[in-house]
């Protein structure tokens, strides 16, 4: 499946704000304790300051125990419904393998997706009542998914937690709003002593996808 990252919805932008011609959805995917949660936060910051109608649902199942945890975030001049759909997804961002393979079928055709190259042994496996698959990596190239090292970025810029940051650069050049309302977004959301080192991170996750 081709991925036209460079085109999600074709905007105009008049100052800091911006018109879409549709509704766009972000769908976040990972584990309990990644950070997807903030991600989210910082994705919706982003379209509010552009001036646009933002809705954000969050999932948590047995995030405290390394359970599944998603977050769908509707953008748009005037969001209707937070329903997402298989096939309606414009950017999934997974922050692990396995977790990007159940998400797949929300994509949609030409949507983007990206992936943290990495997979975290769900409670489900650990117990025995489950297993791992062994070609999860084989299976997101053939859909064309985005494979980022974000963890092993994050501890190239310094900032061991800022792998959910990485993703965020990554999502970033998939979605219409400006570089400098993504770090200005980041800066008010991550704590100040971490600023420099998420905002590197950010950096380096844009990088990654260049």
């Amino acid at each position: 499946m081709p991925h036209d990252t460079s085109a999600v919805a074709d905007v105009t932008v008049a100052g800091e704000r911006i018109q879409l011609d549709r509704t766009l959805t972000i769908l976040l995917v990972g584990v309990g304790g990644q950070g997807t949660i903030l991600a989210g936060n910082i994705c919706a910051m982003c379209a509010a300051e552009a001036g646009l109608d933002v809705k954000v649902s969050e999932i948590h199942g047995m995030s405290q125990r390394g359970g599944s945890v998603s977050t769908v975030i509707r953008v748009g001049n005037k969001v209707e419904s937070m329903v997402c759909d298989p096939g309606c997804a414009d950017v999934v961002v997974a922050f692990e393998a396995v977790e990007a393979l159940r998400a797949q079928h929300f994509l949609r055709e030409g949507g983007a997706m990206f992936v943290n190259d990495e997979q975290i042994v769900p409670v489900s496996v650990s117990i025995g009542n489950a297993s791992m698959p062994t070609d999860a990596r084989e299976k997101l190239e053939g859909i064309g998914a985005r494979l980022i090292p974000a963890g092993q970025i994050a501890r190239d810029a310094g900032s061991p937690r800022s792998t959910n940051v990485v993703l965020v650069g990554a999502m970033s050049t998939a979605l219409p709003f400006a570089r400098e309302v993504w770090e200005d977004a980041i800066a008010k959301r991550v704590p100040a002593h971490t600023v420099e080192a998420n905002l590197e991170a950010f950096a380096r996750g844009r990088a990654a996808v260049a």
